[in-house]
């Protein structure tokens, strides 16, 4: 039903505006007077003549009658359903030439050929609405091209990167690389992702050799992905490689 407030300004305000104009055109307000030449007569020259020229009134823009309803909002970021027992398998990077079967970390060394998550936690499998730890040599097969890229101002190349991953119960999720972390200390180097409390994928290599132990150990390179997309995989041997892990 339409108010007060809306009849006065559908119906009065436009009635109003509309007799001002004719009355200040009544009143010439809204003319001008050009001289204009008069063509000379037969007789005798006329002196000139002013003529006056309508012109139009002035456009007048009206508040809206109503304003506008916020636009829709993009469609909320896809989260994984929930499962307790779901673990990442695999971990592919098609722009770096990435592709590495996930297992377990299980023991004091890292081996090669593979990617491994920590499976405690605080760190988490997709689903869980934290953050999915990965880590891995800077190999050549590995992630080195993380570290190269790293590099070359700050890793700014990397972002917009999509990064994928794949699970045991089969599906397949896309990241997108949005942080880029350098030099990041082994000690307290995990605070980040620690307390991270949306769907994130966190991606770890050594920014230099192992040490021997006892001396300090090489910073971190972090490379953080936010969560795009979650369906299942086309073809459930993707989320199924054989991993060959290989001690170096």
């Amino acid at each position: 039903m339409t108010g007060p407030v809306e009849r006065v300004r559908n119906r009065l305000f436009p009635a109003v505006l509309t007799a001002a104009g004719v009355t200040m055109l009544a009143a010439g307000l809204l003319t001008y007077t050009v001289p204009v030449q008069a063509e000379p007569s037969a007789s005798a020259t006329a002196s000139p003549t002013t003529v006056a020229i309508a012109t139009p009134s002035p456009m007048i823009t009206l508040p809206p009658l109503a304003t506008p309803g916020p636009t829709a909002s993009a469609s909320p970021t896809p989260v994984p359903t929930p499962n307790p027992d779901r673990v990442v398998t695999r971990v592919r990077i098609v722009a770096l030439d990435i592709d590495l079967p996930v297992i377990e970390h299980r023991s004091a060394k890292v081996p090669c050929d593979v990617a491994a998550y920590f499976d405690f936690d605080e760190l988490s499998h997709p689903g869980q609405g934290r953050a999915t730890y990965l880590f891995a040599h800077a190999r050549s097969g590995m992630f080195l091209p993380l570290l190269e890229l790293s590099k070359i101002n700050n890793g700014r190349a990397m972002r917009g990167i999509v990064v994928e991953i794949w699970t045991d119960d089969e599906l397949h999720m896309l990241f997108e690389i949005a942080e880029v972390f350098r030099h990041v200390p082994v000690d307290g180097g995990l605070d980040d992702p620690l307390s991270a409390t949306d769907e994130e994928l966190w991606l770890q290599t050594s920014e230099g050799p192992a040490v021997p132990k006892g001396q300090p150990r090489n910073p971190l390179l972090q490379v953080v992905a936010k969560l795009l997309s979650v369906g299942p995989a086309d073809d459930p041997a993707d989320a199924h490689p054989k991993a060959k892990p290989v001690a170096c």
